[in-house]
């Protein structure tokens, strides 16, 4: 989408629809005062999905913007961000546009700032009436593209100069400082969708330049098309005294004394009844020049005041009343614009200052923080200095220990073999004891004849390890007997 203010002096020509958009609809549009510059261009819409699923699908590889068809003249762009309602705060631009064809409708192309925004809107606002009063039906479309075609200038030097304008020229605030985006009239002027919705007309607040074109342009009233004035107060059109007088009734009912001729671009004054205009625009090439009236009038376009010294007075005075209004309104603007940069200076200061003062408050809590730490690290190091110390005597503790079991279970193997070489000889004593006793025992059961023969022999002690080969002879006595002589 365009953006606000002046477009470029040389337009590029219209880009020529890429093989993707041969289904797309294009609508040609045009913007600007017509007696001084003139845009044309022409808009790409995405075809119109069915009527049955118009809800549901919505165009493939759209964009965020939109654009609203066929709104009616009547209403007002007050009404139309009205209409628009909590969808103002997600636009980033709106721009209103003539339409080819359409005397008394105009466009409007909405820019947004995201696509869930702009589906909503379309969704939401897409087939429904504008005033439940009337039968107009909102028509949205999907813009694909918009590519301007032509420049038309008219008028090399004017007061209504489409110059791109950095600040609202209501609020005298930056453009870009409301988060309610922006709206360009059909004049090309750009205001705070804030700002404009509180403009009770369809005029623009700069130019006061109305919707219709001037050689469009009826009666209000009755609908002539002849000897129009219209108010520059409020922007009325109505006629002259010599067709229904509807114009002096607008003064008479509002007290609006001002009143511009389109056909000759003067300013009558009912309250004095004279011109009060020193300039007017020449129909030749559009500059601005000096208009000398001279000759008496009577009726609402003639003057009795303009010639003699008296008419050279007023002149005069109202042109010094004039240059010193302009004067003071343009030291007004230029103290607004310095208290604007002064403000803006000071609170790049605090800013600076403040982002100081943070960076000194994190650096002091993490000078903090970090001797917290040091300190908890000081004491973990004391505490492992004191736990290797513990460890080391452990490890001494061990090591004499183990040599301590060491010892004590040598002194055990030794007395365990101590105690089987002990148990051993007992053994081996207790068999000759029993081998003795078992002799004796032997000895007391022999017949007479055979112990008479034993006694005073010796009884000699046989090994255990006899086979019992050996064990089976004749004496049942386990040894030998060795007889005495």
């Amino acid at each position: 989408m365009a953006t606000a203010g002046k477009p470029a002096a040389s337009l590029p020509p219209a880009a020529a629809p890429s093989t993707s958009a041969h289904a797309l609809d294009s609508v040609h549009f045009s913007s600007g005062n017509p007696r001084i510059e003139e845009t044309r261009g022409v808009v790409l819409l995405h075809p119109e999905p069915p009527a049955a699923a118009s809800s549901s699908r919505l165009p493939v590889g759209r964009k965020p913007r939109v654009c609203v068809l066929a709104v009616p003249n009547h209403m007002t762009y007050a009404d139309f961000c009205r209409f628009c309602g909590a969808f103002v705060p997600h636009t980033l631009e709106m721009r209103i546009v003539r339409t080819d064809g359409a005397e008394d409708q105009y466009s409007v192309l909405i820019n947004f700032d995201t696509q869930n925004s702009t589906d909503n809107f379309y969704k939401h606002f897409n087939g429904k009436q504008f005033s439940s009063l009337e039968g107009d039906v909102c028509h949205v479309r999907f813009v694909e593209d918009v590519h301007y075609t032509q420049l038309i200038e008219h008028a090399h030097s004017s007061v209504t100069s489409l110059a791109e304008q950095p600040t609202c020229p209501v609020c005298l605030e930056r453009l870009d400082q409301d988060p309610g985006g922006i709206l360009t009239t059909i004049c090309n002027h750009s205001f705070h969708c804030s700002c404009i919705s509180k403009w009770t007309d369809s005029s623009c607040p700069v130019c006061r330049f109305c919707q219709q074109q001037p050689e469009k342009s009826m009666c209000s009233i009755c609908g002539t098309l002849e000897n129009l004035w219209i108010c520059v107060i409020c922007g009325h059109v109505g006629c002259g005294r010599y067709k229904g007088g509807h114009a002096i009734e607008h003064w008479k009912e509002t007290q609006h004394c001002y009143s511009l001729e389109l056909e000759t671009q003067k300013v009558w004054d009912y309250a004095g009844d004279n011109y009060v205009h020193r300039l007017i625009q020449s129909k030749t090439d559009g500059k601005l020049v000096e208009y000398n009236c001279h000759g008496g009038h009577t009726a609402e376009n003639t003057c009795s005041l303009c010639s003699g010294d008296a008419a050279m007075s007023e002149a005069l005075l109202n042109s010094k009343f004039e240059a010193i209004v302009e004067e003071y309104n343009d030291l007004v603007t230029s103290q607004l614009e310095k208290q604007r940069n002064y403000y803006e200076s000071r609170l790049l200061v605090e800013d600076k200052e403040e982002t100081e003062e943070i960076s000194a408050a994190v650096e002091k809590a993490l000078s903090i923080k970090i001797q917290k730490l040091e300190a908890k690290i000081e004491k973990c190091m004391e505490e492992k200095r004191f736990l290797d110390e513990v460890h080391e005597n452990l490890v001494r503790n061990q090591e004499k220990w183990i040599e301590t079991i060491r010892k004590a279970q040598a002194r055990e193997q030794a007395a365990l073999k101590l105690k089987d070489e002990k148990i051993e000889k007992l053994n081996e004593e207790t068999r000759d004891l029993i081998a003795h006793l078992e002799c004796q025992y032997a000895i007391a059961q022999a017949p007479d004849s055979i112990s008479g023969d034993i006694q005073g022999g010796t009884i000699l002690p046989v090994a255990s390890s006899t086979s019992s080969s050996n064990s089976d002879s004749s004496s049942p006595i386990p040894g030998t007997m060795k007889m005495g002589s």
